[in-house]
């Protein structure tokens, strides 16, 4: 998990994040807490880089609904 935050990218929240990728939200916390999916906490909540959904689809899987 990164604790840095670039001005010039678009970060999504873990809802959005489920929402593209069609798996639960419980789905993208396990990935951001084993370090696949790497993320930045603002507060109490999680945002992930559209950077780093691109690339986790280009090198890893999500199964579809959400499992």
């Amino acid at each position: 998990m990164d604790n840095q935050i670039d001005s010039n990218t678009t970060y999504l929240s873990v809802a959005q994040v489920a929402g593209h990728l069609s798996v639960s939200k419980m789905t993208i916390y396990r990935l951001v807490h084993t370090g696949k999916l790497p993320a930045v906490r603002i507060g109490q909540s999680y945002r992930v880089s559209e950077k780093a959904v691109a690339n986790y689809l280009e090198n890893g899987t999500v199964r579809a609904g959400g499992t």
